[in-house]
Formats: structure tokens, C-alpha cells, sequence
């Protein structure tokens, strides 16, 4: 007899979501998204921050309405919030002059419960949790680890079908997420949850690895899915096991492949100016430089590898892979990451030589800080307002991305002495020695 196929317990077809910039103009957050949930999965939604991961979450969970597309939560249309969907929100969220009980029992409100019953499924939660003893407490007197139990309880209380949870250990200490993490999945992997399925959002990816059955790696400008990877391991999953590591060099692999090509193509737009820069400082930049050349690296790494012991999730690692690739201190290829002869001289020099070999490399490969300083240098007085430059980067990228393009140009200039800026009146300059 044929096995039957777990029932969908939510479905998201063809849906789109664009917001609508200051003039008017729609700019597209998520395009062409396409998934199912079925009962007894954990899907993972993976991805750099800004590729509509959080958009998606609320889309399913009724919170946002799709600007196209449909949305069927257990067959039937999502108009809005439903019940049997519940979240787990990054933040804790909680009512800082309530007790545990109380805000676990706000979990209820739109049930309309007996306050009886309201209470046994309360302290039914708190326990579950491992809360029991903290009922009468206050947020204040909780640690992080212990409020974000309480954001679990309020959420579990109302017994959903799908739990929604936005990077809900993202907020806590290495040590504190690992601990509930493992809980968590304790429980799921007991089936003592009342959750039929889950849909998390992580840009964490051995946290992704470790808790989903099904990961959807998203790309960004629009938001798309751009692969799903299955992870058909055995719970509980070891870190250490070779296929648990070959699932993680996979992702690394495609988010890296998919940053270089964004770069490749990026270079090509408008002489290079309009060439995405995400503001990471110098110091980081540095730091890593510095890491990678040491041993045991050696100058090369798997991103997978080095991730680890720096305690770095992708939001903190492929900016730092991305500027060392674009300045061309470093090559990132296939999951590894590169130094070249440049970034060995720029991870070993003193200050000075690190300052010299930075401002050579960022007036020659990145074109936005050249075109910064040439307008500076044939400009009478020698200053130029941050807005001339905006409105050239707004006729090829968006608001936010040309916001942070700038702001790491700025950081970028600065550390080099390139030109002097001026937040306080936003505007570019020399310094009066360069005149």
C-alpha cells in the first residue's frame, strides 16, 4: 500500500510583496514564492538579512497581505491572523509589569476561555517550558534565556497548528540558545508539542541544519527562493558527523556562488557606482584578514570552518567575504575564502601600511569611492553635499541599499583619508592639507 502524503498545512503560491518607496514607485520585497508546509516539518527560511525572510514569515502568518499571489492555510484562503497559527518573535516581546503567568495567559485573549481554563493551559505551558517556579515572576528577574521561554509559552498555550518563529534565538548568548534549542527540539522530537508544523527564519545556518527537515536558502532584490535543500539526517543530528558538515559546505557553496555572481553583475551597472557595499568597519575587515593568514588557515578556509570559532552567522561573515572580494584582498570561490599576495601584505602590515595598501585598493576597485574623490578634487572649495552621490546611486539601487552603500563608502574613506565627511551637515570634503 502506497504511503500517504502528509497534508499541506500551509501553502504559499506564486506570492508576491512590494512595498512603495517615498515617490510612489513600488519596490518589490519577495517575487514568485512558492511553498508547502506539510504536518510534522520543520522548514527552514535562510538567507542574508534584507532578502524578505521576515516579510515571508508574516505573509504566512497572516500579518501581511501578499500583493499577489495566494495564501491557504489548511486548504482554505488566509484572509489575516488566524487560530491555530501562532510566532515566536525574535524579541521577547513581553509586558514588562506583568507576571509570567499573565503574559503567558495574553496567549488566550482571542479564545474567549474560561478563567479557569485559561489557567490549567497556562501552567500547562510555563511547564512544558521548564518555567514552573517562575510563574509569579516579573520580566526584570528573568534572564534572556528565560524570558524568550516565556515568548515559547505564550505561544504554545494556545495549542497552535503552525508555529511561526522569527530567529528566536538570535537574541540570546551562545551558551542560552544552544540550551533552549536542544529543549525545544527535545520536545518536538518527543511530540510533546502541541505544533503540527513550524516554519522558522534563521540566518544562522548550522542552526538551519541542526533543527529543519527542509532548508529554503532565499536570494535577495526581490526576495526569491533560489534553493531548497532537504536535510533527511537522523534527530537528534550531530554537528560533527561528515554529512551534517556536507549540508552546511552546500549552503555556504550556493550563498557564496550567488554573492559573487550579485557582485560580477553589480560591476557591470553604471561604470561599477552602483556596486551594493554593506557597511562593515575596518576593523572587522582587518580582524579577519588577520585570522584567515594565521595559522592553522594559512591564508585559505572553508567559510563553514572559520564561521565556527569566531561564533559568526552569515550576516556577520559574507559581508566581511564580500568587501575583502570586492577590494580584491581576498578571492571567495565555492564556500572558501582566499587571501591574495595584496590581502596577505594588508593582514601582516602596521597601521600605516594597512592605511596606504586600503586606500590604493579602495580608489581602484571600488569606483563609487574614486568617483567621490574626483568630484571633490575639481570642485571649487573642494566639497560636495552626500545627496549629489544619492541621487545617483537611487537611479539603480534602493533606498535602504544605497543608504548602507554610502555609509560604508563613508567608513571605507575615512579609515584611507580619502576625503573628510561631515554628518552634522552631510557633506563630503578634502582635508585642507590635500587642497
Amino acid at each position: 500500500m502506497a504511503q500517504q502524503k502528509a497534508a499541506a498545512i500551509i501553502e504559499l503560491h506564486n506570492v508576491c510583496k512590494a512595498f512603495a518607496k517615498p515617490s510612489g514607485e513600488p519596490l518589490p520585497v519577495l517575487k514568485d514564492i512558492d511553498l508547502a508546509i506539510t504536518e510534522g516539518e520543520i522548514l527552514g527560511l535562510l538567507g542574508r538579512s534584507g532578502c524578505g525572510k521576515s516579510t515571508l514569515l508574516r505573509i504566512a502568518g497572516g500579518l501581511i497581505k501578499p500583493t499577489s499571489g495566494e495564501v491557504l492555510y489548511r486548504g482554505a484562503p488566509l484572509a489575516g491572523p488566524a487560530e491555530g497559527i501562532a510566532v515566536v518573535f525574535q524579541t521577547f516581546a513581553l509586558y514588562p509589569w506583568l507576571t509570567v503567568l499573565d503574559n503567558v495567559e495574553l496567549g488566550l485573549d482571542a479564545l474567549k476561555l474560561s478563567q479557569d481554563e485559561e489557567r490549567r493551559r497556562s501552567m500547562s505551558a510555563i511547564d512544558l517550558i521548564g518555567l514552573d517556579g517562575f510563574q509569579s515572576a516579573y520580566p526584570r528577574e528573568l534572564s534572556g534565556g528565560m524570558r524568550q521561554r516565556v515568548g515559547f509559552a505564550r505561544a504554545l498555550v494556545s495549542d497552535p497548528t503552525l508555529l511561526l518563529m522569527d530567529e528566536p534565538f538570535s537574541a540570546l548568548d551562545v551558551l542560552t540558545a544552544e540550551t533552549l534549542r536542544t529543549d525545544f527540539l527535545d520536545l518536538w522530537i518527543a511530540r510533546q508539542l502541541p505544533t503540527k508544523a513550524v516554519l522558522m527564519v534563521t540566518h544562522n545556518i548550522e542552526e538551519a541544519v541542526l533543527m529543519c527537515d527542509r532548508i529554503l536558502v532565499l536570494g535577495a532584490n526581490p526576495g526569491h527562493i533560489a534553493a531548497a535543500i532537504p536535510v533527511s539526517l537522523p534527530q537528534p543530528r550531530n554537528r560533527l558527523d561528515a554529512a551534517f558538515h556536507a549540508i552546511v559546505d552546500e549552503i555556504y557553496t550556493i550563498l557564496t556562488s550567488r554573492m559573487t555572481e550579485a557582485i560580477g553583475a553589480q560591476s557591470q551597472i553604471h561604470g561599477g557606482l552602483a556596486q551594493h557595499l554593506s557597511p562593515v568597519s575596518t576593523n572587522r575587515i582587518g580582524g579577519f584578514a588577520e585570522t584567515l593568514a594565521a595559522p592553522p588557515y594559512g591564508g585559505s578556509a572553508e567559510l563553514a570552518k572559520i564561521a565556527v570559532p569566531l561564533s559568526f552567522d552569515i550576516n556577520d561573515l559574507l559581508p566581511i567575504a564580500a568587501a575583502l572580494h570586492i577590494l580584491e584582498f581576498a578571492e571567495v570561490k565555492e564556500g572558501t575564502i582566499k587571501l591574495t599576495a595584496a590581502g596577505r601584505v594588508f593582514a601582516q602590515g602596521d597601521i600605516e601600511q594597512r592605511k596606504r595598501l586600503f586606500r590604493e585598493h579602495l580608489v581602484r576597485f571600488v569606483p563609487l569611492a574614486a568617483h567621490i574623490r574626483q568630484v571633490l578634487d575639481e570642485r571649487e572649495g573642494h566639497e560636495a553635499p552626500r545627496a549629489r552621490f544619492e541621487f545617483e546611486l537611487q537611479d539603480h539601487l534602493n533606498q535602504n541599499d544605497a543608504d548602507s552603500t554610502l555609509q560604508a563608502v563613508i567608513g571605507w574613506g575615512r579609515y584611507a583619508e580619502l576625503f573628510i565627511y561631515d554628518d552634522r551637515t552631510r557633506t563630503f570634503s578634502l582635508d585642507h592639507g590635500e587642497t
